[in-house]
């Protein structure tokens, strides 16, 4: 299959942001060969936050974005692999208001196999499946680690999650059981940013209108949606969406 990412307009925006925000924190994460996730930043920057949950941090890109742009807010990261861990603990070393939980989301305690990539931000609880090796080559099953898996109110309490919150999710299909997870303290949220797919790329995996069908039963309604991967007919296979709580 060919597949083509789209370009989202966020060089010259990048540039802007590094030049504008703090330094030392975006050359440190580059140090470690950690780029922040620029890319986001026209869905991100917007945004009104005290607080993130970044779920499925990998070696810290979307924290790294997060704390350019909002230097004072709280994150609070989940990253079950060591290898990524490893790297995200290094780049957040002297940073306060950072904190790594080693631990995957999902609706029950648990420990599981993580299928581990090729490339880390590929790794998944769900089996990686053909489409995504066809898409992403290199990034097929390489190992696999074992992980804690556990509800998000097992690691935080809502007195924990200041307002106004983001909570964001990139889980490599397993979007929707890490959103079950995170229900018990949806009411502490006014925003959820999650990557959806509109074809299966792990074994198993819920797709965009069952993550948006679930977040609209709970007050969360799509505001913006960025097709980030397209195929060779310009249909989108994946998108970044940002949701907002309702009333």
């Amino acid at each position: 299959m060919s597949v083509r990412q789209l370009d989202r307009g966020a060089v010259h925006r990048a540039i802007k942001l590094l030049r504008l925000a703090g330094r030392r924190r975006a050359w440190r994460g580059l140090r470690h060969g950690v780029g922040a996730s620029l890319e986001y930043a026209p869905l991100i920057a917007p945004l009104a936050f005290s607080t993130v949950v970044d779920v499925g941090a990998n070696v810290g890109q979307f924290a790294l974005l997060a704390t350019l742009l909002r230097p004072n807010a709280r994150v609070f990261s989940f990253e079950p692999l060591a290898r990524p861990a490893a790297v995200f603990e290094r780049v957040f070393a002297d940073a306060p208001n950072v904190t790594l939980i080693r631990a995957a989301i999902g609706p029950e305690e648990a420990r599981a196999a993580m299928h581990v990539s090729g490339r880390d931000d590929s790794s998944s609880l769900l089996p990686i499946g053909a489409l995504q090796a066809e898409a992403f080559p290199g990034t097929g099953e390489v190992g696999r680690e074992e992980v804690a898996i556990a509800p998000l109110d097992r690691f935080l309490a809502a007195d924990d999650i200041a307002p106004p919150a983001l909570l964001k999710l990139d889980v490599q299909g397993y979007e929707l059981e890490a959103l079950r997870g995170c229900a018990p303290l949806f009411g502490c949220f006014a925003h959820v940013f999650v990557e959806v797919s509109y074809a299966p790329f792990y074994d198993g995996q819920a797709l965009a209108n069952d993550v948006t069908d679930y977040l609209a039963g709970r007050r969360f309604e799509p505001i913006e949606t960025r097709p980030s991967l397209v195929d060779d007919a310009g249909r989108p296979l994946q998108a970044d969406v940002l949701f907002r709580a309702t009333a």
